[in-house]
């Protein structure tokens, strides 16, 4: 049986994609455009959306397993009801979902709200699934390298509690894990959560010293101003994007992305590895950028 990555193309889908592949895994994938989707060999591809109903139920055909990851768009919350109960339609119930951490939390935050409403559909619905709930990206670091390299600014307002910031190489394998991991039960599981979430957890300051230390020169921290956030990212995204943007950065700055007691060495276990650092990502962006 075939399973089946919705969201294969990001940042962190392709590395799913990848990890299931060098395990051996039957993979399909959804896309809007074909042509434009480079995978790895063997990897079926089917052209589609998550509103064309008639493209998703071709999808899910000969499909037992699914990953589902949904980009923030205005009409996330619909996507992710259709795509479940297609999925329950073609007779799929085992499911890896890509939440996000604090979903139960922060929940004035629009994207945050439809991954915690999207969880309890899970539930509801009995599926067999693993709800992974990723912290912030340290991949996000790439879209903003520019400033901290050539300004000697760190501008992104992540505030003093702290964030545990989780690269997109171990999101991604660990879904790979859990996928292979349900997809060759013999029978159903039972529902489980995991933090996904970094070795460290820094602050706006900290991440300023790492950028310092790794860059041999001075880097500043911008500070906690959410406001100035939202303007900046309204210049090159949506407005109700940038909002919403500004939204989450207030509860980085209000109560910090910090991982339970245990994920940290739940997650070394899970991998078998230890976790990718900020600083070494750091280090690796500004090789990639001389």
């Amino acid at each position: 049986m075939t399973i089946l990555v919705i969201g294969a193309t990001g940042r962190v889908g392709h590395h799913v994609v990848d990890q299931l592949v060098t395990r051996g895994a039957a993979v399909r994938v959804l896309t809007r455009d074909p042509s434009k989707a480079k995978f790895p060999a063997g990897v079926e591809v089917a052209q589609g959306d998550l509103l064309d109903i008639d493209s998703l139920r071709a999808a899910f055909t000969g499909v037992r397993t699914l990953f589902l990851l949904n980009a923030v768009t205005g009409d996330e919350f619909t996507q992710a009801i259709i795509t479940l109960n297609i999925a329950r339609e073609a007779g799929v119930e085992r499911l890896v979902y890509l939440s996000v951490i604090h979903a139960d939390r922060f929940v004035n935050v629009p994207h945050f709200a439809v991954k915690l409403g999207a969880e309890r559909m899970i539930e509801q619905m009995g599926f067999s699934a693993t709800i992974l709930r990723p912290s912030y990206f340290i991949d996000n670091e790439w879209m903003i390298k520019d400033v901290v390299l050539n300004h000697g600014v760190y501008p992104m307002p992540i505030g003093g509690k702290g964030v545990a910031m989780v690269d997109a190489r171990d999101i991604a394998e660990v879904a790979a894990i859990e996928l292979i991991r349900r997809d060759q039960a013999p029978g159903r599981l039972p529902l489980e959560t995991i933090n996904l979430v970094g070795p460290d957890t820094l602050t706006g300051a900290d991440v300023a010293a790492i950028w310092s230390d790794v860059l041999g020169r001075p880097v500043a921290y911008a500070g906690d101003d959410p406001s100035g956030f939202e303007q900046t990212m309204a210049g090159f995204m949506p407005k109700w994007m940038a909002y919403e943007m500004r939204l989450m950065a207030e509860r980085y700055v209000s109560d910090g992305m910090i991982p339970e007691a245990g994920d940290v060495e739940r997650l070394t276990r899970i991998l078998g590895r230890p976790l990718h650092t900020y600083r070494d990502v750091a280090k690796g962006i500004a090789e990639a950028s001389k």
